[in-house]
């Protein structure tokens, strides 16, 4: 139940925030001797200082849950502001517990490193949303001071559940660090995952893939399936993401599961811009141009690689329920980045990647004008290497694009050079949810169609634009996840990408290369 749609129309989220911050007594906000790093007001979650406990809404200090009972679950890593030195380890337990800690060491049998953790108490009051009266734990533990390329293992426990236990040594996992220096390495990427047997059964072959790393190009658990970014969403239901989380562990455990958020991830219910939910649920890099407004919005580097995140709910036409929530702070942010990874040696590769999709011929969302508008001048005057999107739930590939028209063909097999030549964007949202739908045939690996006058739209801030396109090189109409392999080179010669569009069945259904000279 949230604002009634006659408000909701003329009122911004935060205005929206506030309406059910007011109407929500403050009787559910947390109480008991723990502080929390979210207090919940509203339903809300609200940033705040950092805990080792939390204690629900309703308990008393003398109510204790056997630690022995809880074990935790939803285990997802994400690399901190230097991968080859930092590493957040994040989980769930389903009730309040004492104490939680991380186990960390070289060795299954040498976890003598222990590490405090802190917890993160996400409430969900019964009248929001399909949930009823709800309470989520998420739990943090940011690991520095890590070896370059070390692979570590670690357990998480709290008061009562020690991973070092021997009975529990079943429980623990593996991460591995960045490479100091250059070397070859893969990465996988999707978007639109959501809890289904598709999402789990693309997980299954992520895992096969041996990623360093996976990013998840926005719309992730769907507790939200409206995902218009308002109170009036209808279906909402926070206990998805325990779902989800569960789902996706035998994955991120082991590999830094690195989100962007998407129009599914602003959950109306916490705090002004819909994030406070992702803000309990994730610690990401903290490097971005506005954590409090856009905390999905981040860069790392790995090896020769650059990676940025950026938010396109700040800029989106279509759903425009954040739209320029950041005051073209974010734009700002992304040019400096770009200027500066062009200009550090050793960093041969940028790869952006985001949630709605710059250029894409899908019936459902088809292109967001308001990426075109301010990102894409500035992804061609610094040749980004690699545009990956999701929003639309299927696989398409461009020719290389610069001013909007085919730079260059680029067919299956092909080379793109952006230093020269343009920038290449694929679609990879078909990670699980239900699939949409092209207006040309399917055209794929060993199933070629080419169609160079596709009908498409661009969604403009007046609405939609009508426009026919020649740049839509590869479609696919199914599940599928994006390989990339990266393949450094000594300085002069060119370093690679290798990239390859892999189907829910293995079959590969799209590769090309992006080739450029290494510094």
């Amino acid at each position: 139940m949230g604002v009634p749609q006659r408000l909701a129309a003329r009122m911004s989220m935060a205005e929206q925030h506030e309406y059910l911050r007011a109407r929500f007594s403050r009787r559910t906000m947390i109480r008991g001797g723990a502080v929390t790093l979210g207090a919940v007001a509203g339903g809300a979650f609200v940033p705040g200082t950092t805990a080792r406990a939390a204690t629900p809404s309703g308990w008393t200090r003398s109510e204790k849950v056997d630690g022995a009972l809880v074990a935790p679950f939803g285990r997802h890593l994400a690399y901190g502001n230097d991968p080859r030195t930092e590493m957040t380890i994040s989980w769930q337990v389903p009730v309040a517990v004492q104490k939680p800690f991380v186990r960390i060491g070289a060795h299954p049998t040498d976890l003598s490193r222990r590490i405090e953790a802190e917890v993160r108490t996400l409430h969900t009051p019964a009248g929001v949303g399909a949930s009823g009266d709800h309470t989520q734990y998420y739990v943090h533990a940011r690991l520095t001071h890590l070896k370059p390329g070390r692979t570590y293992y670690y357990g998480v426990g709290h008061a009562g559940f020690d991973p070092a236990a021997p009975q529990l040594l079943g429980t623990l996992g593996t991460f591995t660090t960045a490479p100091a220096h250059a070397r070859p390495f893969t990465f996988t990427a999707f978007g639109d995952q959501g809890v289904s047997y598709h999402g789990l059964a693309n997980d299954s072959l992520i895992l096969a893939q041996n990623p360093a790393f996976h990013l998840h190009a926005g719309d992730i658990a769907y507790a939200d399936p409206t995902g218009q970014g308002k109170t009036s969403d209808t279906g909402f239901d926070s206990r998805v993401w325990d779902q989800f989380l569960a789902q996706t562990e035998s994955v991120a455990k082991s590999v830094p599961w690195m989100v962007s958020y998407g129009n599914h991830d602003m959950e109306a219910w916490y705090s002004p811009n819909g994030y406070g939910g992702q803000e309990a649920r994730f610690t990401l890099p903290g490097n971005g141009p506005d954590k409090k407004h856009l905390p999905g919005v981040y860069s790392f580097v790995h090896g020769n690689t650059a990676i940025i995140s950026l938010d396109p709910n700040d800029v989106s036409f279509e759903i425009p329920a954040n739209l320029g929530i950041s005051g073209g702070t974010q734009t700002r942010w992304l040019e400096a980045q770009l200027k500066k990874f062009r200009a550090a040696p050793g960093i041969d590769f940028v790869v952006v990647f985001f949630h709605h999709c710059a250029y894409c011929t899908s019936t459902a969302h088809a292109s967001e004008g308001g990426v075109r508008q301010e990102w894409v001048p500035l992804f061609e005057k610094y040749t980004v290497d690699l545009v990956i999107n999701g929003h639309n739930h299927q696989y398409e590939r461009t020719d290389v694009i610069k001013g909007d028209q085919v730079a260059k063909k680029l067919p299956i097999g092909g080379t793109a050079y952006p230093e020269t030549e343009g920038v290449v964007y694929v679609t990879a949202g078909a990670a699980g949810r239900s699939l949409y739908a092209f207006s040309a045939p399917d055209s794929y690996e060993g199933h070629e169609h080419e169609v160079d006058a596709v009908a498409s739209f661009v969604n403009l801030k007046d609405g939609k634009q009508n426009e026919t396109v020649a740049w839509s090189r590869v479609r696919y109409l199914d599940y599928s996840f994006l390989r990339v392999d990266v393949h450094p080179a000594p300085k002069g010669h060119w370093a690679t990408l290798k990239v390859q569009g892999i189907a829910e069945t293995g079959d590969r259904i799209d590769h090309f290369t992006v080739a450029r000279r290494a510094k």
